[in-house]
């Protein structure tokens, strides 16, 4: 019976988890042969509190991740600040260029939809509301 517990459990991990991509070139040509929009998410994971309750609210949301698993190419763009956190040097290069060319105010958090070559679609930021309502917000743009 255990072993069905954990079985169940897993499965179910699976069938909702998240494929959040850490590289732009990758997010572009997943979203090219889907033909899916990107969202780009620039987040302090670590110290940024509405970026913590969008992750809460939204992203982590059974809604979410059950319609962005057939509509969308998830990119996430973290920038912690606690050296526990810390990214390769490699990783947080790569997100600095994404800032200067996405995001050159330094808002936290900023949802960016972009289409599959890169080119901006409509910005979004934390809002208190349903999920089905911020999908339907990143989808009118």
């Amino acid at each position: 019976m255990k072993y069905l517990f954990v079985l169940a459990f897993l499965s179910t991990s699976i069938c909702y988890s998240q494929n959040w991509l850490v590289n732009f070139d990758e997010a572009k040509a997943n979203a090219k042969e889907k033909n899916h929009k990107v969202i780009l998410v620039f987040s302090g994971s670590d110290w940024c509190a509405p970026c913590m309750k969008l992750e809460r609210e939204i992203w982590d949301s059974d809604v979410f991740k059950s319609y962005a698993k057939t509509n969308y190419v998830l990119l996430k763009a973290d920038f912690p600040r606690r050296k526990k956190n810390s990214l390769s040097k490699s990783q947080q290069d790569h997100n600095n260029k994404l800032a200067e060319q996405y995001n050159k105010n330094g808002y936290f958090p900023l949802v960016v939809v972009l289409n599959a070559n890169g080119k901006v679609l409509g910005e979004a930021g934390y809002k208190k509301m349903k999920p089905q309502d911020y999908i339907d917000w990143l989808n009118s743009f």
